[in-house]
């Protein structure tokens, strides 16, 4: 089967450096989310596959980990290569099955080129190095690589959040078997196709496609040594705690409940501006989503200079569609149940006359005045709503913030390197904004949330994925005819 040929049919799995056909008679529909039209469907692998996947994986690692570093990056710099040559294609699988806009989807594979040259310096970074720490004797460490490894990603990015793991993984001389989103498996079948006409050996990248079944079948599978995962907090705690118990390494990051802060002092147009890109961007379905923002003190003209600027913001234009109806739905129901708070702008009904009648478009909405134990202050939405909860103090909204059990960024616009510096040190968030409204790190910094965010040590991307699809030995030798001293003297 050809790549080119998918929509509308059965989704294949990558295996083996192909397209291959799965036996399950289980599928699910993908929906292209701007017009509602069903593109395929996407069969939900079994424990068996997997287990067939993992054994091809296996044999095709051994040599592959054998394979001296500098070798395996070259399969990276093509790739790299390859993705800026056909970014177009690329971002055109992402609109038709995730519905990003075209700006947020070419913007999107350029993050996940960084990665990929990210990984493919790894002969330059890779901790290394010896040190004669005794008369005549030498310490080094080496680093190793793991086996067979796995990633599970959401639907929201799926081509950049894959690239957060597989590089890494590849280049620390693993293979890797990737379960993307069965929302969003065809940017994945991209990705195969890349590798393999970057020359990547068969068997070290594969995919995969399935629902939980396959999903618990990668977390128990005793020839898989480690697993990353993004998603939603209770399936990341789901994953790690399952994982775990079959004595693998897990990195899961999980959901988020950002909160910005606003000060007095803030720059009225950038402070607006940025929020409101943080809100809508990607319709709200990211992790990095500005979800509550703390109003501190006399702030209304800039909260209304908010809603303005938000007013102007149409669903099909200005910004795509939910991945499903039920999403749709599901945001909406927030705005419903907003209760004694203010609906400060209900625009849910804000879509473009030309967009497609079956699209799942909702325009973004405003709730103010919301209780710090509301719902809508506490759940990921994860949609193109904004929390607004006022504030006497900064200590106020730093204990709210605190108090959220989610930790993956939070933000702060303030014109007071003062107040930034204070925000910087005590707020519980892995990620920090100041002035920013998406504090996402680039390469080599990592990107990784705390508490509810995260579940395992170390963030995903930069120098601690290294260390995660890696293990190291420290090597101690003496060559020396110094027969009186030990490596202890």
């Amino acid at each position: 089967m050809n790549i080119d040929q998918l929509s509308s049919v059965r989704i294949a799995n990558f295996v083996g450096g192909a397209l291959a056909e799965s036996p399950s008679d289980r599928t699910l529909p993908v929906t292209n989310p701007t017009t509602g039209d069903v593109i395929g469907e996407v069969p939900m692998t079994t424990a068996a596959e997997l287990d067939q996947v993992v054994r091809r994986a296996s044999e095709a690692q051994r040599e592959w980990g054998e394979t001296p570093v500098k070798d395996r990056v070259q399969v990276l710099f093509r790739m790299k290569t390859l993705m800026e040559a056909q970014t177009d294609r690329l971002a055109g699988v992402i609109i038709e099955e995730n519905g990003k806009t075209a700006e947020e989807a070419h913007g999107s594979i350029l993050r996940a080129i960084e990665c990929v040259e990210f990984a493919s310096s790894l002969p330059q970074i890779v901790p290394g190095g010896s040190l004669e720490v005794s008369r005549g004797v030498d310490c080094r460490t080496a680093c190793f690589p793991l086996g067979v490894t796995a990633g599970i990603t959401p639907f929201n990015f799926p081509l950049m959040v894959p690239l957060w793991m597989a590089p890494n993984a590849i280049a620390s001389g693993n293979a890797f078997i990737l379960k993307p989103s069965e929302q969003t498996p065809l940017s994945a079948l991209e990705l195969g196709r890349l590798f393999a006409e970057a020359g990547l050996p068969a068997g070290i990248f594969s995919v995969i496609n399935g629902d939980r079944e396959v999903v618990e079948a990668i977390c128990d599978h005793p020839d898989i040594a480690a697993i990353g995962f993004v998603g939603s907090t209770r399936v990341a705690q789901a994953v790690y705690t399952r994982g775990t118990a079959s004595y693998k390494r897990v990195r899961a990051m999980g959901g988020a409940k950002n909160h910005l802060v606003v000060v007095p002092d803030a720059d009225l147009d950038m402070t607006a501006a940025n929020v409101v890109s943080s809100v809508t961007g990607c319709a709200g379905q990211r992790c990095m989503a500005a979800a509550v923002l703390l109003a501190v003190g006399e702030v209304d003209h800039i909260v209304d200079h908010i809603r303005a600027n938000m007013a102007e913001i149409v669903a099909g234009r200005d910004m795509g569609p939910m991945i499903s109806e039920q999403a749709r739905r599901r945001v909406s129901g927030y705005i419903d149940r907003a209760g004694e708070a203010r609906v400060l702008l209900d625009a849910r009904d804000n879509v473009a006359k030309e967009a497609p009648a079956g699209g799942y478009f909702i325009g973004p909405s405003i709730i103010d005045g919301v209780d710090p134990t509301h719902e809508a202050a506490c759940d990921e939405i994860f949609g193109p709503v904004l929390t607004v909860i006022r504030c006497d103090t900064l200590e106020e909204a730093l204990a709210i913030e605190n108090a959220n059990p989610y930790g993956n960024a939070a933000a702060i616009y303030t014109s007071s390197g003062g107040i930034a510096q204070r925000f910087v040190e005590r707020a519980a968030a892995g990620m920090i904004g100041v002035n920013i409204g998406v504090p996402v790190p680039r390469e080599p910094f990592a990107f990784g949330g705390w508490n509810d965010s995260r579940f395992g040590e170390g963030d995903i991307t930069g120098f601690n994925a290294l260390d995660f699809w890696t293990r190291s030995k420290k090597i101690t030798a003496k060559w020396s005819n110094e027969y009186r001293s030990n490596w202890m003297s």
